[in-house]
Order: C-alpha cells, then structure tokens, then sequence
C-alpha cells in the first residue's frame, strides 16, 4: 500500500504541474470569480477532502455500532459454533491431508465461519492459528502445503455472506437501499469460492511439492496429530479472539453430513432466488436481521442489551480507527481527481471496459481491492460519496459487490505465509487471483442483471 499510496500521490502531482506550466493565466468564471490555478485547485481540493473524510467516519459510527452490536449478539448465543458445526463434513472432505481430529482443522472452521459473518476481528486470528498449525503438518518446511494453499484460496475469495462493513458505507453515504447488494454479493462470492477451490485443486498438479521420505512424513504428521491425552482444541485458540468457550464447544462434535448438505443447498438456491427477487427481499434485511439475531441472541439466554452495547462500543472503536485510513486515501484519490489524472484514465479505458459492464469509474476499485483493503475501502467511500455517481447507481451498486465478494489478495497471502515463514508459496498467488477474477466477473454479470441502467 506504501507504493500505490505514493505512486497516487506522485501521479496527480506530476499532471497537475504539467497542466499548471501549460496555463495560460486566470479566467473568469460564470459567477464572476478568478478560476483557481491548477496546482491551487489541487491543494484546495485535498483540504476540502480530509475535512470530508472526518465527516464520513463520524457518520459511520451510528451505522458500525448498530451492526458490530447485532454480531456481539449473535456470537454470545453461539451462532459461530453453530456454523462451525455444520460445515465440519464439508472440511473434511475439501482437506482430505488434514486428519478431521487435529487443531488445525478446527482453527479453518472458526476462521471461516467468523468470514461468513464478517467478523475480520476474530477470522484474521483463527486463520494465523490455521497456518501455524497446518504448518506442523507439512513436511516441507518454507513451502506451502497442498492444504496451506487452499485454505488461503477460499480466505482471498472472499466468504463474507453478509457484508455488514459495506452496508454500514451504503448507509452513510445516503443509500435508499444499504442492503441491496446482499444478493448480489451472494452471488459473486459463491462463484469466486467455487473458482477458488477448482482453481487451487488444478494449480496443485502443476506445482507439486518437492519429494519428502516417506518415512519423515509419517513421522511429522504423527508428531502433530494431537493424542487423546491432551486437549486440542485449548491449543487452537487464537490469544486475543475472545471466542475460547465457543472453540470449545465447535471442537466437541458436528452434525450429520446431511445437515451440511441441506445448508449447502438452501445457500445455492437463494442464487435464483436472490437474481428474481433481490429488490423486493432487499427492504426487509435490515429490520429482519435485527429482529432475527436480537431474537436468536434472547432464545439462547444472552442478555442482549449489554452484549448489544459491548458490540457498540468495539463499532464506536473502528469508525475512529478508520479515520487516518479514509484521509490518506481520499484526499489520494481527490488529488487524482483535481490534478484531472482520473478523468483522463477514464475517457482512456471507460469506451472498452463499458462494453463488458465496468464502468472506468469502478476500475480503481476493480484493480486496488487484490492490493489493499485500507484502500479499497477508501475508493469505495469516495466512488458512492461522489454526487456523481451515488451509492444507488449501477457504479455504486458495482464497486459495493466488489468490495464484499474479493479480498485482499497479496496482505493475505503476506500475513498468513508470513506466519509460518513460508517463502515458496507455489501456486497460493495464481489460485488468489484467478478467484479475484472469478469475482469481479461474477459481479459484474449479476449487477448487470438486477441494477443495469
């Protein structure tokens, strides 16, 4: 993010000076006043943006605490082991190196089923903890395992089922429709996980992992695999996730196959459902989501209010953090603009990306988010903040799905590797990427069908 931080900055200055020695003097505007220089536009333009900036994170804090309190309660009452629960057979079959008893099994549950719900706080931990302890499985040291690489695969796909960040954005910025983009984000990040496990399942043959003695494998897979003695699952649990009791208990058992299966199914029929019927289901998300977790939270003896308002309180916490992220990169990205840098990358690529539904407007959005989810984040915020486009446009609509069906690629890849010291990654970046692909297309396709102008 260093590097694309500067180069922004680098490139609307060098335009800017260019247009500032090519100006010929001030002129008057149709309200009688002095046009602005160039490069004086450009300063006032990034003034004028980081005081919006603060504005945007103080509107974000209402919306961030109604939805981080929503998740609080639905953590209390169990809803992640709940998910953990039902999609331990699936584990075991997508992972068939990793014993289905061993901790690093349990930790890919947690983190997925925290990915699901949006709940990164908790999900970046577990899946640390996933990587350590795929790590004691893998013979080749520094090198990822089969398993490493598609558990990284379907991270960087993005599993997020219900983006509540993006919602959160949505709602700020004035949308007569935060949730709108909830069917069509279902459907993106169900294509882009499909793709993601294909792509990392044949990527695998043409990277395979260097030969390792049959006998030292045995032996590390024997070392690490947890005995009856101990306790596995006190092992697994990620210092600091707040979620040990629940661990516990998604360790202690899973439900029949079928059950998964049955999930599995309703999850892929609400595809069709979502294509013919997103507009009309969209209004109700919102109040039924509050009404089904506060409800949820209740039946299973949570005392609501409070762990309401300790979820509140963590939302309250992110607005303010996000702050210096949202000034670096939107005053970036308004410098961009002012120094006229953006409208000519859009008059250049928008008549050829157009034609495929990508706007130039959401390109940006579309090339940053593999980068840096900081700056994605902040593109996203400047794209449905701008008063020409909004939140309600096809663009706006567009840019929010990405941002909830993609992931952050190269950190991902650079946090969990770097974990476990893992330098040959193999074919982990391939298999990210082709799913960032799988997603944006997939975006795409179905914003095309539900919000195309």
């Amino acid at each position: 993010m260093n590097a694309v931080f500067f180069l922004i900055v680098l490139a609307a200055f060098g335009v800017t000076a260019v247009r500032q020695v090519m100006w010929t003097g001030p002129a008057t505007g149709a309200t009688g006043t002095a046009a602005l220089s160039p490069m004086a536009a450009l300063g006032q333009g990034m003034i004028d943006q980081a005081g919006a900036s603060v504005t945007l994170a103080i509107g974000l804090i209402g919306v961030m605490a109604l939805f981080l309190g929503l998740m609080k309660v639905a953590e209390g009452g169990g809803l992640l082991v709940i998910i953990a629960r039902t999609i331990r057979p699936l584990m075991t079959r997508l992972f068939p190196d990793v014993p289905g008893d061993h901790p690093a099994m349990g930790a890919m549950i947690m983190n997925f089923s925290a990915n699901v719900l949006g709940l990164g706080n908790a999900a970046t931990p577990f899946g640390i903890r996933a990587m350590q302890e795929l790590d004691s499985l893998n013979p080749a040291k520094g090198t990822a395992s089969n398993a490493m690489v598609l558990f990284l695969a379907i991270n960087t796909s993005s599993i997020t089922i219900l983006p509540t960040g993006v919602i959160a954005l949505r709602a700020a910025a004035g949308s007569a429709d935060p949730a709108a983009i909830v069917p069509t984000t279902l459907f993106a990040t169900i294509c882009s996980t499909t793709v993601a496990i294909i792509a990392a399942k044949f990527y695998q043959r043409l990277s395979p992992i260097p030969e390792i003695p049959a006998d030292l494998t045995e032996a590390t897979v024997a070392e690490a695999t947890p005995t009856g003695d101990g306790d596995p699952s006190a092992a697994a649990v990620p210092d600091g996730s707040g979620l040990g009791e629940g661990w516990q208990e998604a360790e202690s058992g899973a439900y029949p196959t079928w059950v998964s299966v049955c999930v599995l199914g309703f999850i892929v029929a609400l595809i069709p459902i979502t294509v013919l019927w997103g507009r009309t289901i969209s209004p109700w998300i919102i109040p039924g989501l509050m009404v089904a977790l506060l409800s949820f939270g209740y039946a299973r003896g949570v005392r609501v209010y409070e762990s309401f308002v300790d979820g509140a309180r963590d939302g309250f916490n992110v607005a303010v953090r996000i702050i210096p992220y949202l000034v670096a990169i939107l005053v970036a990205v308004a410098m961009l603009r002012a120094s006229g840098a953006l409208e000519m990358f859009v008059n250049l690529l928008g008549p050829v990306t157009g034609k495929v539904g990508l706007p130039a407007e959401a390109l940006p959005m579309a090339l940053l988010r593999p980068l840096s989810g900081s700056g994605a984040y902040g593109i996203l915020a400047s794209i449905i903040n701008d008063p020409a486009v909004g939140p309600d446009s096809y663009a706006g609509f567009l840019v929010s799905t990405l941002q909830g069906s993609t992931e952050t690629t190269f950190y991902v890849l650079a946090v969990y590797f770097g974990a476990v010291q893992v330098r040959r990654i193999r074919h982990g970046l391939a298999a990210g990427l082709t799913a960032d692909a799988a997603g944006i297309a997939a975006a795409v396709v179905i914003c095309l069908l539900l919000f195309a102008p």
